[in-house]
């Protein structure tokens, strides 16, 4: 401690009196708050910086700038700045900032991933293929369809156990979502409806990672460059712990699925069949929970608690899956004749994004945006958030209505519509998108259709069901109490 303080003081001087503005020979960095010596504009971002930055644009203009710490942030948060940020300038701002917790030594998250890879390079290349054809093609999810199936029936028939209880509905759409995925790379469950299982303590370690990816808190290391790799905060100590945990729960998996020779088909057989080492298996599979599990079951939860709330809405998706589904659970071969289960999700997508300023791109090379200079390794992002609240897009941007989606021609989950961008877009675009878009829709549809929903005890109607956001990601608590629509008990 008594090295620390004078370090840190230190570094206040070097940054105050060193480090200078910076400069371009070319038109200038954009518009922005004007920051905070040494910290930068850190604090003004608070808990919920998509909602923070809203605000700050309607001052500072689409495209912004702000310090967070020793970097520079850029922020765009229109239709205009998306496009040049994910189309026109795609390639020179598709590097990725990888904060210094997740740099730690045998983590090789940054360089063994698809979404946090510092760079696509050959490697990433690689990786996303493998994920593409194994994961993501359509033949794979075909293969896997009628898994899908299985796991929300399993959900149905333990959520008809309970009928008159009140269940916490984050934890079972978790449990859905994570033996799904737990089958489609090890072709077993991962967790119960109790939380046994060889999974059970991983949606704590997956929220304790997204919390660590998404937050706003930078690393005392980003503020005080002079720290280098001192662990102040032990934040890379925490992040080490979480991966370790996370390793432990599958490499036992791992091993005996080398000792075979049997073929599983599924994407553990073919990491290793291609050779990987468990350094490499760990954080790819890592990643692929982590981004596959916690946003979807916020997204199901959100798209629960809207159709709750809006009547209207909840009324007519109710008519149509009455018409095209019957008594069942609703399968992923119904999908194509529900248009408003599809616009119910799109709208809730709108509205609540998993991400709602994407994962932050860096800028590889300094680059024009529109007509201000954004230098290289500025960290960029896109504010998913503000521009689903811009009304000179939508028309009463804050109103759940899933129509606007049923318009032909209407924002698609591509990212070729820049003012709709649920999985981002260009290079650097969720590959899991085509996953996502299956496993919502029958999840949320089944839940409505099978279901009437009311809330615990004597909290009142489901309507007054509370909407606000409580994290930075999207946190929304949802306890239910669930009662088997009269008309459809034969499916429990």
């Amino acid at each position: 401690m008594n090295l620390f303080f004078p370090l840190i003081l230190l570094s206040i001087i070097l940054i105050i009196f060193l480090i200078k503005p910076i400069s371009t020979k070319g038109p200038p960095i954009p518009p922005g708050p004007y920051p905070w010596p040494v910290v930068g504009n850190i604090f003004q971002l608070g808990k919920m910086p998509h909602v923070t930055l809203t605000a700050l644009a309607k001052t500072h203009g689409p495209i912004m700038s702000l310090r967070h710490g020793a970097h520079l942030m850029v922020v765009g948060s229109s239709r205009a700045a998306a496009r040049e940020i994910l189309k026109a300038h795609d390639r020179a701002l598709s590097g990725r900032f990888v904060k210094r917790e997740f740099k730690i030594k045998g983590s090789k998250l940054h360089n063994i991933s698809i979404g946090f890879a510092e760079e696509c390079n050959d490697q990433w290349k690689n990786l996303r293929s493998i994920g593409r054809s194994e994961l993501f093609s359509a033949k794979a999810m075909e293969s896997q369809s009628s898994i899908r199936s299985e796991k929300i029936t399993e959900m149905v028939r333990y959520l008809c156990s309970k009928e008159g209880s009140a269940v916490d509905m984050a934890e079972k759409v978790y449990v859905v979502v994570s033996n799904i995925l737990s089958n489609a790379i090890f072709s077993v469950d991962y967790v119960d409806f109790d939380g046994e299982g060889v999974g059970g303590e991983m949606r704590k370690l997956i929220r304790e990672f997204v919390v660590l990816a998404l937050s706003a808190t930078p690393n005392l290391t980003d503020v005080f460059p002079v720290l280098g790799d001192w662990d102040v905060m032990g934040t890379s100590k925490k992040c080490k712990g979480i991966f370790e945990k996370m390793y432990a729960v599958w490499e036992g998996i791992i091993e005996e699925r080398r000792k075979q020779s049997s073929r599983q088909h599924d994407l553990l057989d073919t990491l290793v069949k291609l050779g990987l080492t468990n350094d490499q298996i760990n954080p790819f599979i890592m990643e692929l929970f982590s981004a596959g599990t916690e946003p979807t079951t916020l997204t199901v939860q959100w798209a629960l608690a809207e159709l709750i709330t809006n009547e209207g809405p909840r009324h007519k998706l109710l008519d149509e899956l009455e018409k095209e589904v019957g008594q069942d659970i609703v399968k992923e071969t119904n999908l194509p004749h529900l248009p408003y289960l599809e616009a119910c999700i799109k709208e809730t997508l709108r509205l609540h994004p998993p991400a709602p300023l994407l994962l932050p791109h860096r800028a590889t090379q300094t680059c024009q945006v529109m007509g201000y200079t954004i230098p290289k390794d500025a960290i960029v992002n896109v504010n998913l958030w503000a521009m689903a609240r811009d009304p000179k897009i939508w028309a009463d941007p804050l109103r759940f209505n899933p129509e606007r989606f049923l318009v032909s021609g209407g924002p698609d989950y591509m990212g070729s519509n820049y003012e709709y961008l649920p999985f981002g877009s260009g290079r650097r675009m969720c590959p899991g998108q085509p996953l996502v878009t299956r496993m919502v829709p029958p999840i949320v549809g089944t839940l409505v259709h099978l279901f009437d929903w009311a809330l615990p005890g004597d909290m009142g109607d489901p309507a007054h069901l509370d909407m606000q956001e409580k994290r930075s990601i999207k946190e929304l608590p949802l306890r239910l109490v669930p009662k088997t629509r009269k008309l459809l008990k034969l499916v429990c």
